[in-house]
């Protein structure tokens, strides 16, 4: 084990982050919906979620001061969208379909490609474009969809679709921007995906009502240790990987999300798994891991060369 994480490379790493983010998307739900039973409803519980690991990392500013003086605020957007980014697809849950939110928010392989193409001059090629059929095959097999093209119907759709989008935008300017740290982008992630849906609890509190803050001494015993070793990591590695790969990609890897989340859904509550779900999630995994794979397969050809 030791000897493989020190064999291993920038761009390995980052598809085994992005990996991971994927896998922790996918389990998102459990600790958001804990949350809301336990009197944090919408906007709330996606803000606490995200406030207390923006609160364990922000020494990070002191830390990397300097760093933040010498890159002045442009090279910081992309974190900042990141955060961005994750409040929209939260939010976006609370006013549309959770079918309808998804299959918006991971159009996001294509525009995370088209950008890759216009910035980077990365072409995207027939293999990308057969993954991303994979994927967007596999996502309606596994959501059950057969209402065609999702378009943007109402504000939820709009958010889902933007979120995407924005993430795409935040993925490209954190690769083409080295003079922010994975560490500080990080930290921006959290800090505006707390502020942004704060400020959406705030603004729906006519109808939802001001949070149970009693009820952070009974959640804080779980969340606590679920922040520090699951979502900070799992947020790391979502600034990680974009910070080394073409953001087209990475989004394929965040879509194992879907898979994760619908075998987790069947095993923790009565939703359904069948053989129908197990090929949805056998297409997005091979979406996901169909570029990496490529890769891997040609290193080791030119290693025995």
């Amino acid at each position: 084990m030791r000897g493989f994480l020190k064999n291993i490379g920038e761009k390995e790493g980052a598809t085994l982050a992005s990996l991971f983010a994927g896998i922790i998307f996918g389990v998102f739900w459990i600790p958001i919906r804990a949350l809301e039973e336990a009197g944090f409803q919408g906007p709330w519980a996606a803000m606490v979620y995200s406030a207390l690991p923006a609160l364990l990392v922000s020494p990070i500013y002191c830390l990397r001061r300097d760093e933040l003086r010498l890159a002045n605020w442009k090279p910081l957007i992309g974190g900042v969208l990141g955060g961005v980014a994750m409040a929209l697809y939260s939010l976006s849950f609370l006013y549309t379909e959770v079918m309808r939110a998804i299959l918006l928010f991971y159009m996001m392989p294509i525009w995370g490609f088209m950008l890759g193409r216009i910035v980077l001059n990365d072409p995207i090629t027939p293999p990308r474009w057969l993954a991303i059929v994979f994927g967007f095959l596999g996502m309606g097999i596994v959501l059950g969809t057969d209402a065609g093209l999702p378009l943007p119907r109402n504000g939820g759709d709009w958010m889902a679709l933007g979120s995407g989008i924005t993430f795409a935008f935040a993925a490209i300017l954190m690769l083409v921007d080295e003079k922010v740290s994975v560490w500080t982008h990080g930290a921006n992630f959290f800090a505006f995906s707390a502020l942004i849906s704060g400020g959406a609890g705030l603004w729906m509190i006519g109808s939802i009502g001001a949070p149970d803050w009693g009820a952070l001494r009974d959640v804080i015993i779980w969340l606590l240790p679920f922040a520090v070793l699951v979502t900070i990591p799992a947020g790391f590695a979502t600034i990680y990987g974009p910070k080394k790969l073409n953001p087209g990609v990475v989004s394929l890897l965040f879509m194992l999300e879907i898979a994760v989340a619908a075998i987790t859904a069947a095993i923790l509550t009565d939703e359904p798994f069948g053989l129908r779900h197990a090929l949805g999630v056998l297409l997005i995994t091979c979406a996901g891991l169909f570029e990496p794979a490529r890769d891997f397969l040609r290193g080791r050809a030119q290693k025995s060369a």
